[in-house]
């Protein structure tokens, strides 16, 4: 028995010592990608949201500038969800879809996935950690320059 709990014990220390290792996007970091995107898109005059959201596509973070349009908050988040989701920037996934018509059905396997440019997954090393979407500029790729900049700006 007393073998059985060391061994109960010394796993339980393994997987703290691996959470403990594994990269995690917390709150304050994903408030400040928020921040950033928006900062960079009004630098740019562009009015939008941003949303962060961790792994499996909770939400994180989200603030919307006063004057972006009401539909920016969705499409920012499930821009967000999709890379958080499939790992791949959102302007990709659509690429690859107007490439190869066999694989639309991605679009329609979760009601959250959103196959429009403005959405990156969020690395710490080569672990996904999370997605950030960005609704509201004049274009997807003017959306992802502003989540992409918020990236770069947070996690240098």
């Amino acid at each position: 028995m007393k073998k059985y709990l060391l061994c109960l014990a010394l796993a339980s220390l393994g997987a703290q010592a691996q959470t403990l290792s594994t990269p995690m996007l917390n709150t304050d970091t994903a408030q400040q990608m928020v921040t950033e995107g928006l900062r960079h898109c009004a630098k740019d005059g562009y009015r939008v949201t941003v949303a962060v959201v961790d792994p499996s596509g909770v939400l994180k973070a989200l603030a919307r500038h006063e004057l972006a349009g009401p539909h920016t908050v969705e499409s920012s988040r499930k821009k967000a969800y999709t890379s958080a989701s499939l790992g791949e920037p959102t302007a990709e996934l659509a690429n690859l879809i107007a490439e190869k018509p066999g694989l639309a059905g991605l679009r329609d396997m979760h009601p959250d996935i959103l196959m429009l440019g403005g959405g990156l997954p969020v690395r710490m090393g080569d672990q996904l950690v999370g997605g950030i979407g960005v609704g509201g500029a004049p274009g997807g790729h003017l959306d992802q320059a502003c989540a992409e900049a918020a990236i770069k700006a947070v996690l240098k």
